[in-house]
């Protein structure tokens, strides 16, 4: 398999998702503002993605997927079926009673994250519409990490797009409908993410039943029992517990950060939210997609006892970071508030929202190099079921990333937050890096050296162009023109990546580099 089609398959169908997002994030923006109606749904939209992050991207797909490659490079067929269908069993009445439970519970989950908050009872109200989201989309996630290790990436990928798109409609056309039954508009936006989940769920079912591996999932009492006894599903609990608390401590931040924010000026959490929102673009067309190719691969690696191939797939993972992540951080601190101008400054979000969610924008740009290097280092860990020196990185992180928030808050207010999770990232990817260069499973190709002074003269040139573009033109003032607005971004980002590539190709760089079988 080339690795780099691979990956670039996830890349362009995670672009197409994170652009459906910020379609879906343009839209509620323009049509509630940065109000305190709007930090109540950000916040109650935030609850179960935390919890998609920990149960279902997060620790079940680190647990899961090395112990069902490994399952399936040395047993077979059969007995990665069985592992498959008790999986699944377990996990299915795991998330009923986490669903149940969490509806019942919403007041005092809404006032955990988020006790500040103006709009209590609407984040409750939504919160309860939308906790059943953690449960269709942990099943999804099930059934990612079934395809992703038969090397179907394709639907994965593309899947969260059926979430923005429901979320679009119901912004669109449900919001004005439930506001002429005189029910709270932004009501329907819970709604429409409720009716997405359910849409990536059905997907899923042929492309499973296509590769024979759709899970038969056992509801009576001794099914279950039988499944919960199966040694597969043991061993992915065992590596669940390290995986929960190493997923749950960046959570577990980003919950503190939230509190925080709910505490801090009316708006903070919107403009947290969209801060969020571009930096997950290259987070995700990077870090995800890289982490979602080679952690199925490094677990195949690993049961072979392949140790060079090992090593070359992280050298060749962080390569592609560097040319990659380096050029989106420079991007994000230059030019973040011409981005933000041109995609949310319209309707109720106005030009002071754009200003404030610029700041934490900048702060994200800091640690993203680092937040993408953990998608390929920590999955070095993982292919290895070691998770608990991650864990152990994660927690030491956790605790300075809070005593950054306590020196910077009440200097940089919101945009202090982001400033603590940007330097956290950092030290954590150093941590990991440096583990596994001391466990000798991660040696670097030679070329390093070279290509971390291409990249500084490339990335200097072309962050001169943007600031250079950033204070040139007025970009909030453009929004009386809105197509030329979004013309200039277009030939502004244009631009910037001839400069960056120009200057790469100018400077020797060798692109066989970066290309991989695996």
């Amino acid at each position: 398999m080339n690795l780099l089609k691979a990956a670039s398959t996830v890349s362009v169908l995670t672009l197409a998702s994170r652009v459906t997002g910020l379609v879906r994030e343009a839209l509620i923006a323009g049509a509630f503002g940065a109000s305190a109606l709007t930090d109540a749904f950000n916040v109650a939209w935030r609850i179960p993605n935390l919890l998609r992050r920990l149960f279902a991207e997060g620790a079940f797909a680190q647990a899961f997927v090395p112990i069902l490659a490994a399952t399936r490079e040395r047993d077979g067929g059969p007995a990665t079926h069985e592992l498959v269908d008790a999986v699944g069993t377990v996990l299915l009445w795991a998330l009923i009673a986490t669903v149940a439970l969490g509806v019942a519970a919403a007041p005092v989950v809404v006032w955990l994250v988020a006790s500040g908050l103006q709009r209590f009872d609407d984040a409750v109200w939504m919160t309860r519409v939308m906790f059943p989201y953690i449960g269709l989309i942990s099943m999804v996630s099930l059934a990612a990490g079934i395809l992703n290790t038969w090397r179907r990436f394709a639907l994965p990928a593309a899947t969260p797009v059926l979430l923005n798109l429901a979320v679009i409609g119901a912004t669109l056309w449900g919001a004005p409908w439930f506001g002429r039954q005189g029910i709270q508009p932004i009501y329907a936006v819970a709604c429409g993410t409720l009716v997405g989940g359910v849409l990536q769920l059905v997907i899923q079912f042929p492309a499973l039943r296509r590769i024979g591996y759709l899970p038969r999932l056992r509801l009576a009492p001794h099914g279950v029992a039988a499944a919960w006894h199966h040694p597969g599903v043991r061993r992915v609990l065992a590596q669940m517990a390290p995986a929960v608390l190493g997923v749950s401590v960046a959570q577990i931040s980003l919950l503190i950060n939230t509190h925080i924010a709910s505490r801090l000026a009316v708006g903070s959490v919107s403009w947290l939210n969209l801060a969020d929102r571009l930096m997950e673009l290259p987070t995700a067309l990077l870090g995800v997609a890289l982490g979602v190719v080679l952690l199925p691969q490094l677990s195949a690696a690993q049961a072979r006892g392949d140790d060079d191939a090992y090593s070359a797939m992280l050298d060749w993972g962080l390569r592609l970071v560097a040319l990659l992540a380096l050029p989106c951080a420079v991007a994000l601190i230059v030019f973040g508030q011409p981005m933000l101008a041109v995609l949310f400054h319209h309707g109720r979000f106005t030009a002071n929202d754009v200003v404030q969610s610029a700041a934490p924008l900048m702060g994200y740009g800091v640690g993203l190099l680092g937040i993408v290097a953990v998608k390929v280092l920590a999955p070095g860990f993982y292919a290895r079921q070691d998770i608990r020196t991650p864990v152990r990185i994660a927690i030491a992180v956790l605790v300075l990333t809070q005593l950054f928030n306590l020196v910077l808050v009440p200097w940089l207010a919101h945009s202090a937050l982001t400033l603590s999770i940007g330097i956290g990232a950092l030290i954590n990817a150093g941590w990991l890096l440096r583990g596994l260069r001391r466990l000798g499973v991660y040696r670097p190709s030679p070329g390093w050296t070279a290509l971390v002074w291409r990249l500084m003269v490339a990335n200097a040139a072309m962050g001169a162009l943007l600031l250079w573009l950033a204070r040139r033109v007025d970009w909030i003032a453009l929004q009386s023109d809105l197509p030329l607005r979004a013309l200039a971004m277009a030939a502004a980002l244009a631009a910037a990546a001839v400069v960056y590539f120009g200057v790469l190709i100018a400077s020797g760089l060798r692109w066989r580099e970066f290309l991989r079988k695996g």
